[in-house]
């Protein structure tokens, strides 16, 4: 990539592909796996903050300020927060409808919290689902992204077209009774490239963008388009091609009755692989300890049942551990 972007270890875009890896044997992305830490980091400081009352546009200057002092100078774009149904994006028709608002917060209230902050250089994307207090629908919403993010590793290794994955993607939502809500971005997109940014002492924004950041996407999108591929990842003819080595931001959203739920983190491509940066991010600790609670709970089960009824109850065992995991399948409704 030329015009914003600087040239990269371990991105080398020279020949118009991304390559990686470091002199030491590691991928050489560990900056970027940095900043995504330090924006997850500052969103889950943020919505411990959060009260009844807090505003939407509180909330995104809070994490403003949370970031600047925590080194950050520049943006991919601004920090966004939604509130109640608009974390589902309900009646959002324009651009400027993503923008935070007045929207004050309630007890049991979900939200999402999105920030894309440049660090040393490298650039993340990310979305923190959360609720001010107990949202049983919201959380089952997130239990059931798991499939989500399985199923779009699982095909952009298989190296599938990407606007084949969106449809599957789509088709998944379906069945699981959800609407598709990052449809409503602009361009429907799902994910997005993410790169390396030139970093200078005044980092001027374009509409809460980042200049900087813009004139590396418009770069890419000028040369995919010459070599037949898009940095955006969207349900339109322009992605009708295999995976673009790089690094995508990707952010499958679902909704179902003006509650929605959403993830968001990089996604790793190479010419023969794919593989997400970073596993220890919270909504992925979270499953890992929902699965463990789980495990557990049919352990205990299973052996109450057994101590209950003695000997030769194989069959309620199995009974129990199934009835103690059943909760993953099916539609939130």
């Amino acid at each position: 990539m030329s015009g914003g972007v600087e040239e990269r270890d371990g991105l080398d875009g020279s020949d118009g592909s991304d390559s990686f890896g470091g002199s030491d044997g590691s991928d050489g992305l560990d900056g970027f796996r940095e900043v995504q830490r330090l924006a997850y980091a500052c969103a889950e400081a943020v919505a411990a903050q959060l009260r009844p009352g807090t505003t939407e546009r509180e909330a995104a200057r809070a994490m403003r300020v949370w970031a600047r002092e925590h080194g950050v100078r520049d943006w991919f774009h601004l920090p966004f927060a939604w509130f109640g149904d608009r974390t589902a994006f309900t009646g959002f028709k324009v651009p400027l409808q993503f923008f935070p608002t007045g929207r004050r917060l309630e007890p049991g209230m979900p939200f999402i919290l999105d920030l894309a902050p440049v660090y040393g250089g490298c650039t993340a994307d990310i979305g923190y689902s959360g609720s001010l207090g107990p949202n049983p629908l919201q959380e089952r919403l997130m239990a059931d992204l798991r499939e989500h993010r399985e199923l779009i590793l699982r095909e952009v290794r298989e190296r599938r077209p990407l606007r084949t994955i969106y449809e599957d993607v789509d088709r998944l939502m379906i069945r699981q009774g959800y609407a598709n809500r990052h449809r409503a971005y602009p361009f429907g997109v799902i994910a997005h490239k993410v790169d390396r940014v030139t970093e200078r002492r005044w980092s001027p924004r374009i509409a809460g963008f980042g200049a900087q950041s813009l004139k590396g996407l418009a770069s890419d999108a000028l040369h995919g388009h010459r070599d037949g591929w898009s940095p955006l990842w969207s349900p339109y003819r322009m992605s009708d091609h295999p995976p673009y080595p790089g690094l995508w931001a990707v952010e499958p959203h679902v909704g179902f009755r003006g509650t929605g739920a959403k993830f968001e983190e990089i996604l790793v491509v190479t010419e023969t692989d794919a593989y997400w940066l970073d596993d220890d991010l919270p909504h992925v600790r979270r499953r890992h300890e929902t699965d463990t609670d789980r495990t557990r709970t049919a352990s205990m089960t299973a052996s109450m049942t057994g101590a209950s009824t003695g000997p030769g109850t194989a069959a309620g065992t199995d009974t129990a551990a199934g009835s103690a995991t059943g909760s993953d399948t099916g539609a939130a409704a």
